[in-house]
């Protein structure tokens, strides 16, 4: 019988570390009485008489704190910015610091609609993008200040046409006459299948619940895949300001290609982000 007490002790110590009193656990087995130097629970302990009523209740109310507390975030949070529409959930790991999980994705050509390599502008016809992320964001001097900081699973692909500047499309210094060249359209995607990411921001709250948020920083995408076409591919293209003085449209697409590829815009990819949070 003893070794059943005993042993129901030991599990209800094993399971104590949600809720800890200071005072030792006295169990009681008929005349005689043993004293363990350990903490219980305090809703299971009388601290009075010094002794564990409820073992079994013990444990699992420990289970089921547990469990609440993993299932139960601390705040969630939606957002916009340059990754996409998004969402996070948030688990505080203390007062300063948060493990957040989250999506961004979406057509982002609603949120930006252009961006420039060297002298060609290019239009974003259409964007599919979707970053599922992992990250911790930090309170260093435990006020609205924060640096977040994780690992994107980045799937992004654009279509892009792009616009001349003037009569020409300028690659590298070099003029193509665009009329010749016709439409430079194309694809791009990013390459690394992680990418780690920094940000720095500020999160006040509103209430006792509500609070805003933005946040800039960067991620690294690694080097872009791009396929560039032109409409005009086997015309003849006038060259100005080059060692040549006539290339096809398909070769200007094939430049345009490579200069895509080696904009550091797309292999750092800018995270600029704003959004509301709740918390519970």
């Amino acid at each position: 019988m003893k070794l059943i007490k005993l042993t129901a002790v030991s599990a209800a110590i094993l399971g104590s570390t949600a809720a800890m009193a200071a005072d030792p656990i006295v169990v009681v087995d008929d005349n005689d009485t043993v004293a363990y130097p350990v903490a219980a629970p305090a809703y299971q302990y009388n601290q009075d008489a010094g002794i564990v009523r409820n073992t079994t209740g013990a444990v699992v109310g420990t289970t089921k704190t547990l469990f609440n507390t993993a299932i139960n975030p601390a705040a969630v949070s939606a957002e916009i910015g340059t990754l996409g529409y998004g969402a996070n959930i948030a688990w505080s790991m203390n007062e300063t610091t948060e493990l957040q999980a989250g999506w961004a994705g979406g057509d982002v050509s609603d949120i930006k609609d252009d961006f420039d390599v060297d002298d060609i502008n290019y239009n974003i016809d259409d964007a599919d993008f979707s970053n599922p992320y992992l990250g911790v964001q930090m309170r260093p001097a435990a006020n609205w200040f924060t640096v977040g900081a994780g690992i994107i699973v980045p799937d992004n692909d654009f279509e892009v046409t792009a616009s001349a500047e003037g009569p020409n499309f300028r690659i590298d210094n070099v003029d193509y006459n665009s009329e010749q060249v016709g439409t430079l359209s194309g694809t791009l995607e990013h390459r690394n299948d992680l990418a780690p990411y920094l940000t720095v921001g500020f999160r006040p709250n509103i209430s006792d619940k509500w609070g805003v948020f933005g946040e800039v920083g960067a991620a690294y995408m690694g080097k872009a895949d791009a396929t560039v076409r032109s409409s005009n591919p086997t015309q003849i293209v006038r060259v100005t300001g080059g060692d040549e003085e006539f290339v096809s449209g398909a070769e200007v697409a094939r430049r345009a290609e490579r200069e895509l590829e080696d904009k550091d815009w797309l292999e750092w990819f800018p995270i600029v982000k704003v959004g509301a949070t709740y918390r519970f």
